[in-house]
């Protein structure tokens, strides 16, 4: 707590934006009365899955536009033992696809929610849902052309 309000940090690559997102946000910012928000940066996301799509200075500019967060950071490890000192929050929401591995904050007397993230909506899931779009409109056009004409110009 400072000063008598709680304070909640969340935190995630938030690539791609979508509704889960938002649903996230809101849960957090409903949680406390500071709601800090930590965006991984590229290096980070790319040590631990694949590049995210929006760079992360736009992704960082959109957390900073959205009514919720009070405070948006960089986040440059999943380590969080650091941010407790440093941030003093009380409450960590995170996605459930993390179960458990931010159970170690709660030696450090910090509620942890893993908030259920929705089956079917994410950024992976998004990317996959273009690739195939896009793969199938390529097949389309190609089925369509004649042997002569190349559809890479």
């Amino acid at each position: 707590m400072i000063g008598g309000k709680t304070v909640v940090y969340t935190s995630g690559t938030f690539d791609m934006l979508h509704i889960n997102h938002l649903k996230l946000l809101e849960y957090a910012r409903a949680l406390g009365d500071i709601l800090i928000v930590g965006v991984n940066t590229d290096e980070l996301v790319a040590s631990y899955k694949s590049e995210p799509i929006i760079p992360f200075d736009e992704r960082i500019a959109l957390m900073k536009a959205l009514k919720m967060p009070d405070i948006v950071i960089p986040q440059r490890s999943l380590d969080h033992t650091e941010k407790v000192k440093d941030l003093n929050f009380d409450i960590f929401v995170v996605g459930d696809d993390w179960n458990h591995k931010y159970d170690y904050l709660r030696e450090l007397g910090v509620d942890v929610v893993y908030f259920p993230y929705g089956a079917g909506v994410s950024s992976s899931n998004l990317k996959e849902r273009i690739y195939k779009r896009y793969s199938k409109l390529q097949q389309k056009a190609s089925s369509h052309m004649p042997d002569d004409v190349d559809v890479r110009k």
